[in-house]
C-alpha cells in the first residue's frame, strides 16, 4: 500500500448518504488510508446487455478504470446494477488484480431480493464486505481459503455474510508489504 495516496468511491446513481459516508469511514479505517467520495456521471445504458437483461461488469471495470483510473490511487466504482461476466450468471464486484480500479454493485445485496425482511444494516455491511474485497483485488490479494476473511470467493449472498469486513493476520501481512 506504500504507493497509494487515496481510495476514491465513485457512486453511480447511488443517493443514500447514508450508505456512501459509512463506506468512506469504514474502507478508510479497513486500509488506513485516505477515502474520498467523488462525483460521476455516465450513461450506463451502453453497458446493458438486452439478452441477460444485466450489465456487463468487464465493460464497466474498462470504463472506471479509462475514465477515473488515476495513479497512486485505488477506485471504486459502486453500482446498483445486475452484474455478469460472461461466464457466470451473476458478480457482486469485479477488479483488476493488482491494478487500479474495481467495480462493485449492491443490486444483489439486499434482503428484499430474496424474500426476505429488509435490513438495511445488512445490506449495508454486505456492500462494505463487497467494496473491501474487490479493493483487496486492486492491493494484490487473491482469494483467500481463511473461514471468516473478507477475500474468501463469494458466490452466494450468504457467503458475504459468513465473513467479516476485515482481512485475516495473512492477509493483512501481504496487504501491508
Amino acid at each position: 500500500m506504500n504507493n497509494v495516496n487515496q481510495i476514491n468511491l465513485i457512486p453511480f446513481r447511488i443517493v443514500d448518504k447514508t450508505l456512501l459516508e459509512m463506506l468512506r469511514y469504514e474502507t478508510s479505517n479497513i486500509f488506513a488510508c485516505r477515502v474520498q467520495l467523488k462525483e460521476a456521471r455516465t450513461e450506463l445504458g451502453q453497458f446493458f446487455d438486452g439478452s441477460r437483461r444485466q450489465y456487463n461488469a468487464d465493460q464497466l471495470l474498462q470504463m472506471v478504470d479509462q475514465k477515473y483510473g488515476q495513479e497512486n490511487t485505488k477506485t471504486a466504482g459502486l453500482f446498483q446494477v445486475d452484474l455478469f461476466i460472461p461466464i457466470l450468471t451473476y458478480i457482486f464486484g469485479q477488479a483488476y488484480l493488482n491494478g487500479r480500479t474495481a467495480v462493485a454493485s449492491g443490486y444483489r445485496l439486499a434482503n428484499e431480493r430474496y424474500g426476505i425482511k429488509s435490513e438495511q444494516s445488512v445490506y449495508y455491511n454486505r456492500f462494505l464486505k463487497e467494496v473491501v474485497h474487490e479493493l483487496g483485488h486492486n492491493f494484490g490479494l487473491i482469494h483467500c481459503r481463511n473461514i471468516g476473511c473478507v477475500m474468501q470467493a463469494s458466490t452466494y449472498v450468504e457467503d458475504i455474510d459468513l465473513k467479516n469486513a476485515d482481512f485475516c493476520p495473512t492477509c493483512r501481512r501481504q496487504l501491508e508489504q
